[in-house]
């Protein structure tokens, strides 16, 4: 195992960016940055030893200051949408940014990706760990509470890529943490055909439907007959263009699953994506209650890595998470920290090839 540093650039206020490579016993890599703790890059080998970056992601500073669809990004302090920018916490209302139609998504205007962290890096034989740190002051985001937040990515010769998230708030505040890396498994990697021919299946029964403005309707609904069955492996392509009769025609995916029960701090495995054509294979653990499976159906990003522009379902997310507009859905668990109590999650990425 072994760490390496470079300079990644500098940002318009003058901050040094870091890049962060782990590589493991089997040549494999990870790459991190302190600007964001975003994920930069994972290469991975397919069936034939070729090895790729099956992330999508930018070569910049300036991508990643930018970043709009939150390639790699650690997202909070509340992932996904809160309806109409706002909530109710102890009887007080906190308004949030507006910046997804009428939503507050990702945070806000002012990302977790958008920060700089403190970075300590864990050098072991058989896994390397890196962390970043960082305190998100009170009214950060419109959210209460100094948030004092840990995410540390460990990766190891299995070829797994674990993120541990720990938090502790001085005030009772919301807290939602995902990851949103965008993954294309496929030949060519992060640079290649849009992801519509890999094949998923996802460890959920039910799913939440979404209505106006992609918000969840508070149901639960089985996935059992509907274009939505992820249980077994299919293309993800499949019912694109369908009609379903809970999602309308069907253009993507951009839904919360309700994974299989399990206890609390229990992780298990959520979803899996692979590529019959290369062989590569990525499995998802987590032990939140939902994963929000979405493939970029609108996307257009020019100034991608090595000047790729990625395009419409360029890339497949596994967003391990509480429920979306859990905070103003009581149907929904409330994500809810509480003051002083510690929060701990983990999700992993494991990459493995299937002849």
């Amino acid at each position: 195992m072994s760490i390496e540093t470079e300079e990644f650039g500098v940002t318009k206020s003058g901050d040094q960016v870091t890049r962060y490579i782990l590589t493991n016993h089997n040549g494999m890599k990870v790459a991190f940055l302190d600007l964001g703790a975003v994920v930069q890059s994972i290469m991975v080998t397919d069936k034939e030893g070729k090895l790729e970056d099956v992330v999508l992601g930018y070569d910049t500073v300036a991508g990643y200051e930018v970043n709009v669809p939150s390639f790699g990004a650690p997202v909070g302090r509340c992932a996904n949408r809160i309806s109409d920018g706002k909530f109710v916490l102890n009887g007080k209302t906190y308004t949030l940014d507006q910046n997804d139609d009428t939503n507050c998504l990702h945070g806000g205007y002012k990302r977790y990706n958008h920060c700089m962290y403190q970075v300590e890096c864990i050098p072991g034989e058989i896994s390397d760990s890196i962390a970043f740190s960082r305190l998100s002051p009170d009214g950060e985001q419109g959210f209460p509470g100094n948030l004092s937040l840990t995410i540390t990515y460990t990766w190891n010769d299995a070829n797994e890529l674990m993120i541990e998230y720990q938090a502790i708030c001085d005030e009772d505040t919301v807290l939602n943490l995902t990851n949103h890396s965008y993954f294309n498994i496929g030949p060519g990697g992060h640079a290649g055909e849009n992801v519509l021919k890999q094949e998923v299946k996802i460890a959920a029964d039910q799913y939440n439907p979404i209505g106006d403005k992609r918000l969840p309707t508070g149901e639960f609904v089985p996935v059992a007959g509907t274009m939505m069955d992820f249980t077994d492996f299919h293309p993800i392509g499949d019912h694109i263009g369908a009609d379903d009769p809970e999602a309308g025609t069907l253009s993507g995916y951009d839904h919360n699953y309700v994974l299989k029960e399990h206890q609390p701090g229990e992780v298990i495995k959520a979803a899996a994506i692979r590529d019959p054509r290369n062989g590569r294979v990525l499995e998802v653990y987590t032990d939140m209650p939902g994963v929000q499976f979405y493939i970029a159906k609108e996307l257009v990003e020019a100034g991608g890595k090595e000047g790729v522009t990625y395009g419409n379902y360029g890339g497949a997310c596994f967003e391990s998470q509480n429920f979306p507009n859990g905070i103003n859905q009581e149907q929904f668990p409330a994500p809810v920290l509480q003051a002083g109590v510690e929060y701990e999650s983990t999700t992993v990425y494991r990459f493995s090839i299937e002849e």
